[in-house]
């Protein structure tokens, strides 16, 4: 069998050397320092990074240095899917050319998106126009190497919210969940304007005045008005789902709860509803008891039973 062919080495032995000059070894100086800075040409655009001569014209530079940045505008860019061993990075990462903020021109470096699977696709979130910061090395040589990488710039957060608290019911929030532990909806009846009021709240909100007559409603309603949810919830069956506020049959005001059993493009405004109750054996003295409100098999309410609630 024929032998495997060598590797080919290019190499210069004790590294190559040159000198840089007064305009690059200005712009190698102040990355070493932490900085970035380009050149203004005799027709006053900024080059970064700098050259000695105006590649639009062959004219020499001024000798006008500007500090740029710190934050750019990605102009365009090329995901690295799998890199490569000699690669700034050992994980997927974006080629950009980055338009740093007083500059004209625009800076080749790597762009790091975060960490991501060998091979994995470029992120949603990459693309031409955003806003990028350079990561500077802690040990800086003078090498366009000082900047490790550029990472965009922070425009999103999603911080971990829990809040543990006790609700202690008055005396009319607890008779409402006395009902719920029963498998019964009860409601408070407005002496004034007859409206029942459910959840019971001991007063009316209309009309000042407390409450007091006790009224079992049906668990059958009507969605007045609700809203299609796309962020994770413990309490919903899936993403999306819905919340909506239901009008039970004999209530004068709606109550929230989640709409399921339909499609969340399907749940609209005069669907009529049913409660879904979890197992008996599952109940407690918590709304929880009721999982969610379900489709009834019955025609829509019409606009004008439910006009006043949307």
């Amino acid at each position: 069998m024929p032998s495997e062919a060598p590797n080919h080495v290019l190499e210069f032995p004790g590294g190559y050397t040159r000198s840089v000059g007064p305009v690059i070894g200005r712009f190698l100086t102040e990355l070493r320092d932490g900085r970035l800075v380009g050149v203004r040409t005799a027709g006053g655009k900024v080059l970064v990074p700098p050259l000695e001569y105006d590649p639009a014209d062959g004219e020499a530079v001024t000798d006008e240095f500007v500090e740029v940045g710190p934050a750019g505008t990605v102009r365009t860019w090329s995901w690295v899917s799998r890199p490569l061993r000699p690669h700034p990075l050992d994980r997927p990462f974006a080629w950009a050319m980055v338009r740093m903020d007083g500059a004209d021109t625009d800076l080749l470096h790597a762009l790091d998106m975060g960490v991501f699977e060998e091979g994995a696709d470029a992120p949603k979130t990459l693309r031409t126009g955003m806003r990028v910061r350079p990561q500077w090395r802690a040990e800086r040589t003078g090498a366009i190497g000082d900047i490790a990488c550029f990472r965009p710039e922070v425009t999103m957060i999603n911080p971990q919210a829990r809040l543990e608290y006790h609700l202690q019911p008055g005396r009319a929030m607890s008779r409402f969940l006395e009902g719920i532990a029963e498998g019964r909806i009860l409601g408070h009846r407005c002496p004034v304007c007859e409206q029942v009021i459910v959840p019971m709240k001991g007063l009316c909100a209309r009309d000042g005045v407390a409450t007091t007559e006790e009224v079992e409603l049906p668990h059958t309603g009507t969605v007045t008005t609700f809203a299609v949810n796309n962020l994770p919830d413990p309490r919903a069956p899936e993403v999306p789902f819905v919340s909506a506020y239901v009008l039970l049959d004999g209530a004068g005001v709606p109550m929230l709860s989640l709409v399921s059993g339909i499609p969340a493009d399907q749940v609209r405004e005069g669907m009529r509803v049913k409660a879904a109750w979890r197992p008996r054996e599952e109940w407690d003295r918590t709304m929880a008891n009721i999982k969610w409100f379900e489709p009834l098999d019955e025609p829509d309410a019409p606009y004008d039973a439910i006009k006043d609630f949307v």
